[in-house]
């Protein structure tokens, strides 16, 4: 992350935003080589507790930013458990083990990530960072966006960037200065939400108190952290609220304040709400710029995190003359409706966490007990079904297939794979890169594709890799062994190919007999002309 006296002139993209949603899309950015501008007009990490929870998806964007395990805390959850006054503990997730190489379900303490994911952005020459810096206007024609910028000394500064990317927040300026209506509900009530550190009594699941007279979900937290979440009724003000005395009183059923450590309170209305469109142009939003999620279910920056993996890959792609314009209007194609199903589930999740009154609470809670004793419904809420899959019905990839045996516009399963015997195992992301891949299942999809096709192939950044199954001959150079069939035969046959973006999105698969079909169907999309680069922004020392 370098940090100038001097903004450059010219830049891929502008970003504005440098919360975790930010942060990560710079980390992509970088890593992807585009020149990039991040500023955010907040100094300092905002310190007031906010997220808390990430999934096994949000991990794995986690890793393909370049965070590797352990590069920040996590608690892993092994259930969440729903609990009411008049049936006990009523509903359960089982949220224990991995996906793709990560914990189900983890908390963390935000802080700490934001602060790890700034960091990492110092190895990337082509990131600039500006903190204290505010965008005062936009404009944007044809050939890209005219941003003025008003640093932290006062100096007011132009920057031409190919495309701009706002990441700043619920009350997003860049949203504001396009005109976009951010339709939605504002839940009437407010809810206190109170960090604990040292607790005396420990736990390791998440709970949610669904009591009408005031719901109260809890959850541990690394560094030996604790969260409550406390409803507040009608006439009860924040100043009331924060007050020592009301905490105490509210947390005594767990805890004895004076035995532990109250680190941060605060006071949220929640919100569900989401733009109708996530782009204009070539502004996009992310985030909460583009789409707030009521907390219930836990994926409000999880859904800011799936904004920026689908779409800085392609602005890359575009940015470095690899693909035209128009793969650009998959972004929102693809991400505004899981986002919506998304803010849909937590409503309802909401309605089951906070009933109106007794009888509401007795009906709701009585039904979903019911409906857990029910082994052709249990696994809707038990095992997550309810969630709503992160596969796209439309977009940036071959829709149909009857002999596809892989979920095209949904993710590549990962796994754990080797070079060599003796060699360290790795995750398949890690070996797959920051390409589009054509990835051979017990077979080396090279060998087999035409060489006009490998050459267009490479022509918009793509590779080819060939994974085999465990103890099969080596296949060739680029060649991986799946150590745990994850991907071969787990996902694939030997003898199959599919082609894969590098967000790890399903494009097309089929027999390795059609890969030049495959291969051909695939690059329609980035057959158009390109527009150029920008040539070189002037350097600037600091």
């Amino acid at each position: 992350m370098n940090m100038h006296q001097t903004l450059p002139e010219n830049v891929d993209v502008l970003l504005v935003g440098m919360g975790p949603v930010g942060a990560t899309a710079a980390n992509l950015l970088g890593r992807y080589g585009l020149r990039t501008l991040v500023i955010d007009k907040a100094q300092e990490i905002f310190m007031a507790p906010r997220a808390i929870v990430l999934d096994n998806e949000a991990l794995r964007i986690l890793q393909m930013a370049g965070l590797e395990d352990g590069a920040f805390a996590t608690c892993a959850i092994p259930e969440v458990q729903m609990h009411s006054p008049l049936f006990g503990h009523y509903a359960r997730a089982k949220t224990a083990g991995q996906i793709d190489g990560h914990p189900q379900l983890v908390t963390f303490y935000q802080p700490e990530l934001e602060r790890v994911l700034r960091d990492r952005l110092r190895q990337y020459s082509c990131v600039q960072a500006e903190l204290g810096a505010e965008l005062e206007d936009v404009t944007q024609d044809e050939h890209g966006v005219r941003a003025t910028i008003r640093k932290a000394d006062g100096k007011v500064a132009e920057v031409h960037a190919r495309f701009l990317l706002g990441a700043d927040g619920a009350s997003s300026l860049v949203r504001r200065q396009l005109g976009m209506e951010f339709d939605g509900k504002t839940f009437t009530q407010d809810w206190l939400v109170v960090d604990v550190k040292n607790a005396p009594i420990p736990i390791s699941h998440i709970e949610f108190t669904c009591d009408p007279r005031r719901p109260s979900p809890h959850m541990p937290a690394p560094g030996n952290r604790q969260r409550w979440e406390f409803m507040l009724h009608p006439g009860e003000t924040r100043e009331q609220m924060e007050k020592p005395e009301t905490i105490r009183a509210l947390l005594a059923p767990w805890c004895d304040t004076r035995d532990c450590t109250i680190e941060r309170t605060a006071v949220y209305r929640f919100h569900a709400r989401i733009v109708d469109r996530f782009s204009k142009g070539r502004v996009f939003l992310a985030g909460d710029a583009a789409h707030i999620t009521p907390p219930f279910v836990g994926q409000g920056l999880v859904a800011g995190l799936r904004d920026v993996a689908n779409l800085c890959w392609k602005l890359a792609s575009v940015s470095q003359g690899r693909a035209p314009l128009s793969i650009l209007d998959s972004y929102d194609q693809e991400r505004r409706p899981h986002a919506r199903a998304i803010i849909n589930m937590a409503r309802m999740m909401g309605a089951l966490v906070m009933p109106r009154n007794r009888a509401t609470a007795f009906l709701v809670h009585g039904l979903m007990g019911i409906l857990h004793r029910i082994p052709f419904t249990r696994p809707f809420f038990e095992e997550l079904q309810i969630k709503p899959a992160n596969r796209f019905p439309r977009g940036l990839f071959q829709r149909g297939g009857s002999d596809a045996r892989l979920v095209r516009g949904g993710q590549l399963p990962q796994g754990l794979v080797r070079r060599a015997p003796g060699a360290p195992c790795v995750l398949s992301d890690e070996a797959l890169g920051n390409g589009l891949s054509l990835i051979g299942f017990g077979c080396d999809p090279s060998q087999h594709l035409s060489a006009p096709l490998q050459a267009a192939w490479r022509a918009i950044g793509g590779q080819f890799v060939a994974m085999r199954h465990r103890g099969q001959p080596d296949l060739g150079p680029g060649n991986w062994e799946d150590m745990g069939d994850t991907l071969v035969p787990g996902a694939a046959p030997v003898g199959w190919v599919a082609a894969v973006r590098p967000d790890r999105v399903v494009m097309h698969d089929g027999p390795l007999s059609s890969v030049d079909d495959i291969v051909t169907e695939v690059l329609g999309p980035f057959n158009a002309v390109a527009a150029p680069r920008f040539s070189p922004a002037p350097q600037t020392t600091s």
